[in-house]
């Protein structure tokens, strides 16, 4: 199977008079759609406030993680950094918006530092994940990196609210990269 970079991924929502229903992940259809990672673990997190900020994170070989992404509740801005060696896009960055309301999930593959922001209070992310949580292979780089230049909605002047490990987390230059890249260019979100 060929590797795959970044995706939003957007479920069917099946409407009516009570909700919707939407599946939203199938072994077999992200296989075919060249996604064909085993998920070993699903992660829950509870933002309370907006302006919160979590990552940029990754896990390292031999525990990297393929992840999915999506908001169950409120919403998110959503981001990706790609910190493979040798990438004509190292450093590079691509986000959206994560919701609710609007259903959608990011594919992030190995290789990748992932992060997001809280848009709405009581935000709600859930995600899984093709490795185990390994403290040891844990690794992150700054949200602010000025080298990433991540175009962060926060509103102006607003300081967003980290955790004492994401404040110090390295720059991006600082980082020695174990990842390598696969061939398949960072590309816009098709959204």
């Amino acid at each position: 199977m060929a590797p795959v970079s970044v995706r939003v991924l957007q479920p069917r929502r099946f409407v009516d008079e009570r909700g919707w229903f939407a599946e939203s992940y199938n072994e077999k259809t992200f296989a075919e759609a060249g996604m064909a990672s085993r998920f070993v673990q699903d992660n829950h997190s509870l933002s309370r406030a907006p302006g919160i900020v979590r990552g940029l994170h990754f896990q390292t070989p031999p525990f990297a993680q393929d992840k999915l992404v999506r908001c169950v509740a409120g919403a998110i801005f959503d981001v990706a950094v790609d910190i493979r060696r040798g990438s004509p896009s190292y450093g590079k960055w691509v986000g959206c918006e994560l919701s609710a309301d609007n259903g959608r999930q990011l594919f992030i593959p190995i290789g990748f530092a992932h992060g997001f922001l809280t848009l709405t209070a009581n935000a709600e992310v859930l995600y899984k994940c093709s490795n185990f949580y390994a403290p040891a292979h844990d690794g992150g780089v700054r949200w602010d990196d000025p080298d990433i230049a991540i175009v962060w909605p926060t509103p102006a002047g607003a300081a967003p609210l980290l955790s004492p490990r994401d404040e110090n987390l390295p720059a991006l230059r600082d980082f020695v990269s174990p990842f390598d890249y696969d061939g398949v260019p960072l590309a816009d979100l098709d959204i």
